[in-house]
Formats: structure tokens, C-alpha cells, sequence
């Protein structure tokens, strides 16, 4: 090894061209592994002192511009990957029990039963008790989803769990196990039977030994209810020309969901109807746009291989979206010549930006860039993310700056604002869980969340204040209004970036919408964050907003943005 080693070095002293060239290729490709590990660029928000009238929250607040550092930070984590949970999973989740720090009650089955009734009655504006019911492990009277937690397991969180997924039923059963459905598949017991109480909070009762304490979720998302893999998308009237704008087809006698989705995911199509005893498949298209829903009653009619499912009728059509992508919007690319004007994608961390990327990439066909580099969205398809800002080769720019002198170096731009609530949650989420992660409850019990409230919410403020006052051209999107209405806002924003988007392109992109950076409702929070002080400053920069908006003849902010 010692000769091998000397004849390199005898070598590179003939030749010391060679040993430099080899050193700076060496570290050139360490720089480039470097960069790919997950540069993550982020606005900063220097501490700024800030009047006693703003910590107060006066219906006009005094609001300092702040200004932002343009910076690169290596990212101290990867975002968390999105999980896949089989159909049982334990928690991992660290919110504590319900009964930390309460004396235990060791009454009878009747009084848990009526401290349950009691809990039951608050919880009506989410989900409504229907009673006690039989299950058995060989054949289950709620048919979906279903985990355990033998620790820390809670109505809300069962609740929660299946709404998320939205199905229209949730079931605890043994203290400690959760059942989602769309059908209850078995008949009542007796409500004494259903004694056992929840595994974090004794407070309520959750079923009892082959007994599911069942409840109907009213908030349950009807446009995301599952059967299996498919997707429900609602009771449609039957279109006009139906065999163009659903072009398969089949008869069958034995009708039953599975059957249909699984023809139409056969046949390569995203859109699985159910007409009586036929199964249709299609795309959504101007023809069929999934626009105006009917009254599911309209669809009641059951299938004949499945007593407890519903199969529609020739008139009124039930829809499923199967698991075939529609790639009729997928297609990304450049710009194919440098544009002429610089637009922005502006809003405060956390209002969803990364989101509306990817529906405005997914409706013109190009790439979005950013103002900063983030690896991790690179990685994750958003490719215009490495190109500089100023490159022109991207139909629209990332950015969360609010100084006079950065925003007046776009020509135009989208102005993207979201709730402040749920924003600041969003963005405390993604600063210590990543981009689809979750922050750890010591995070929002700790000094971390106040601190970050005080210094970020009054940005919330004046970022959306400095784009109204120093934006040459802007366009305000509420991101509820967005999510509310997809159709009608993206062509708004398609419309300022002057691209014409065919109304099919769009439609795909309602199928699509989700994409990769999605939070699921596994981990929500199970009480209020935000303390009556920060309420009251929060409300202060709301109400400055909204008189801001309305100064420049606009809508004010929504109403569901004053807390109730």
C-alpha cells in the first residue's frame, strides 16, 4: 500500500496539471451533491419592536413594513414522506389524555353512561350519536377504515380520522378501536352494553366488547367519501349526448360499485358512473363537468349484487373517481421563449402557495419558479424550482417577500391570502414537521408557538398590506375561495398569467387537485392553540386588512375568518 501510494505522489509531482484538475473535479461534484441534499430558502423575519397599540389589537393596529432577508438555510430536515397506514396502525401521535391531571372516576356503567351523553351533546355541530350497536370480527358492522390506540384513543380522534376520509360513520368499539363506514351492517344493542371507557378520556364511553358506539359524522367530506380505492363524487344527472361524453360502457345484471370501478380502472378511464344495472366511464369534460350535484335520494336506488349499496338509475347517475390518472393535464414544460413580464405568486407562508403551484402547473402546462430553492420541492417534481428567478423560463414566481423594493420587481402578480389561523398553523406545521409533516406537541405546548404567533402575525398583516400599496397589477385570491371554488378561481389566475387553458385542461385539474402536499387529518390538533390575548391581536390585523381590501373597492376578507 505504501509503494501504490508513493507512485501516485511521484506521479502528480511530474504531472501537476493532472492532480489539480482531478482536485477541482472532486469538489465541484461534493458542491453539487451539496446543493441536491436540500438547500431550503425561506424569508426571514428580522425581530422588530413593535407599539404597544400593535401587541393590543386595536381595530387599526400600527403596522412597521418589515423587512425581509433574502437567504439560503440548509434545511435541518427532509419533509416527512406521506405515510401509508394498512388497515390497522398504532398512534404515535403525542397528545396527551383527556384525563391528565384529573382524579379518576370509578363509577358504574351508568354513570359513564351519562357523562358520555353529556360529551355527546357538544359534539353535535360535528358528529351525531346514533346508539349502541352489534359487531362481530368475522363479518363488520362498519366496513371501511379502522386503527387502534390502546393509549390515547378518543371520540374526536375516531371521529376525525373518518371524516378526514370521508365516510359518513365512525364506530368505537373496546375503549380503544375505531371503524369507519358508509353503511351500518348490523342492528342495535342494548346502550348498557356499550360500556367501556375510551382509552384517553374516561370521560366518554367507547363501545364495549363486540359493541360499536356508533356515530354520523355531519361533517364527514362528501367529495372525498371512499368505497375501497375509488373516490365518491356525487349524484349527476345523466348528460344528453351520455355515449359520447361517457364513451365505455356495460351491462351488468350483477351491478354493484366494486364492479363498476373496477371495469373503468380497467379500461383506463378516471371516472366510473353507475346507471341502474349499466356502468359508464369517462373523463369530465364540458359535456359531463361535475359541476351541479343532485340530491343523493335521486340515486338511492340499491344494486342487485349489493343489498347495501346504491347503484343509480338511467336518469340520475352516481359517480365514482377511480384510481387512473387523468393525464390530460400532466404534460409540464419551459417556457419556450423568455417572457416579457415577471409575475408573481405572492403570499405569507403558509396560505398554500406551494399548492397553488401546483394547480397552476397542472392548468397552463409550465413550470412555476421560486424566489428561493428548495430541494425538497425539486425533488418532488417542481423543476422550475433551480432556475433563477429572473431566468424567464417560468410562467409565475414563488414568493412570501413584502419589502417596497421586491415586490416592484414583478410586473404583475397573484396576491394568495389565507386565514390567518389556519395560515400561522400551517406554516408552524411546515417549520417543524416540513412541507406534509407535523409539529410535535411539545412544540405547541412549549415557548416555540407564542413566540412564533408574536412575530409572525403582524406579518401576516403587512405582507398582504405592501403588495396592495407597491403591486403594479395584483389579483387577491382567498385561498378558501379557491378551495371553495376551484373552477372559477384558476381561471382567474390562468387568465392574468395570459395563457389560454381549455375548460377540459381545468376540469382534469379538479381530478388532480390534491397533489403532493397534502396534510392529512391524522395528527389535528384536539384543543385551541391560540390564547384570548393572541385573539385579540390577531382580530386587530384582520380588521386592518379587510378595511384595506375595501379601500381599494374589493371584497373584504371572508366572514369564517372571524372567529364565532
Amino acid at each position: 500500500m505504501a509503494k501504490l501510494l508513493l507512485k501516485l505522489q511521484r506521479y502528480f509531482r511530474r504531472k501537476p496539471v493532472r492532480f489539480f484538475t482531478l482536485l477541482a473535479l472532486y469538489l465541484a461534484a461534493g458542491s453539487l451533491v451539496f446543493l441536491h441534499s436540500g438547500f431550503s430558502g425561506e424569508p426571514t423575519v428580522p425581530g422588530s419592536p413593535r407599539s404597544p397599540a400593535a401587541a393590543e389589537g386595536p381595530g387599526l393596529p400600527y403596522l412597521g413594513v418589515m423587512q425581509l432577508s433574502r437567504g439560503f438555510k440548509a434545511a435541518a430536515t427532509m419533509p416527512a414522506g406521506s405515510r401509508r397506514h394498512g388497515p390497522w396502525f398504532k398512534s404515535t401521535s403525542k397528545e396527551p389524555s383527556g384525563d391528565r391531571g384529573k382524579p379518576r372516576d370509578n363509577g358504574g356503567p351508568r354513570s359513564r353512561a351519562l357523562r358520555s351523553r353529556s360529551g355527546r351533546e357538544k359534539e353535535e355541530d360535528r358528529a351525531r350519536y346514533l346508539g349502541c350497536y352489534e359487531d362481530n370480527t368475522r363479518q363488520r358492522t362498519l366496513r371501511g377504515m379502522s386503527f387502534f390506540d390502546y393509549k390515547k384513543m378518543t371520540v374526536f380522534r375516531c371521529q376525525d380520522n373518518c371524516a378526514e376520509r370521508g365516510y359518513l360513520y365512525a364506530g368505537l368499539e373496546f375503549g380503544a378501536e375505531c371503524y369507519c363506514g358508509h353503511k351500518i351492517q348490523a342492528s342495535n344493542a342494548s346502550e348498557s352494553e356499550c360500556n367501556m371507557e375510551c382509552k384517553g378520556e374516561r370521560s366518554n364511553t367507547c363501545g364495549g366488547i363486540n359493541r360499536l358506539s356508533i356515530y354520523r359524522l355531519e361533517l364527514a367530506q362528501e367529495s372525498a367519501r371512499r368505497y375501497g380505492s375509488a373516490i365518491f363524487r356525487g349524484c349527476f344527472r345523466c348528460p344528453e349526448n351520455v355515449s359520447i361524453a361517457l364513451p365505455a360502457s356495460q351491462l351488468m345484471l350483477n351491478m354493484s360499485v366494486d364492479k363498476c370501478v373496477d371495469f373503468c380502472t380497467e379500461k383506463e378511464f378516471p371516472l366510473a358512473a353507475l346507471a341502474g344495472t349499466t356502468c359508464r366511464c369517462g373523463f369530465p369534460s364540458t359535456l359531463f363537468p361535475l359541476h351541479e350535484r343532485e340530491d343523493e335520494q335521486l340515486c338511492t336506488h340499491k344494486c342487485a349484487a349489493e343489498e347495501f349499496e346504491s347503484c343509480g338509475s338511467a336518469e340520475f347517475l352516481l359517480v365514482y373517481q377511480t384510481q387512473v390518472q387523468d393525464n390530460r393535464c400532466m404534460d409540464r414544460r419551459f417556457l419556450p421563449s423568455r417572457a416579457k413580464q415577471l409575475v408573481a405568486l405572492a403570499s405569507f407562508p403558509g396560505a398554500g402557495n406551494t399548492w397553488a403551484r401546483h394547480l397552476i402547473e397542472l392548468a397552463t402546462g409550465f413550470y412555476t419558479g421560486s424566489y428561493y430553492f428548495d430541494g425538497s420541492l425539486y425533488n418532488k417534481g417542481f423543476k422550475g424550482e433551480r432556475d433563477h428567478w429572473r431566468s424567464g423560463r417560468t410562467i409565475c414566481i414563488k414568493t412570501h417577500e413584502s419589502g417596497q423594493k421586491e415586490i416592484e420587481s414583478f410586473d404583475s402578480a397573484i396576491l394568495l391570502i389565507r386565514n390567518p389561523y389556519k395560515a400561522l398553523m400551517a406554516e408552524f406545521n411546515r417549520k417543524y414537521g416540513g412541507h406534509i409533516g407535523f409539529a410535535a406537541h411539545a412544540h405547541w405546548k412549549g415557548k416555540e408557538w407564542p413566540e412564533f404567533v408574536a412575530n409572525y402575525a403582524p406579518w401576516w398583516a403587512t405582507h398582504t398590506l405592501d403588495w396592495l400599496r407597491y403591486g403594479k397589477k395584483v389579483l387577491v385570491v382567498h385561498f378558501e375561495d379557491l378551495k371553495r371554488d376551484l373552477f372559477v378561481q384558476l381561471q382567474r389566475m390562468v387568465a392574468l398569467l395570459g395563457v389560454t387553458a381549455c375548460e377540459d385542461r381545468l376540469l382534469c385539474v379538479e381530478g388532480q387537485k390534491d397533489g403532493n402536499f397534502k396534510r392529512s387529518g391524522l395528527r389535528k390538533l384536539e384543543f385551541d392553540p391560540y390564547t384570548p390575548e393572541m385573539r385579540k391581536m390577531i382580530g386587530g390585523y384582520i380588521r386592518t386588512v379587510d378595511a384595506a381590501l375595501k379601500l381599494r373597492n374589493l371584497s373584504g376578507v371572508p366572514e369564517d375568518y372571524y372567529p364565532r
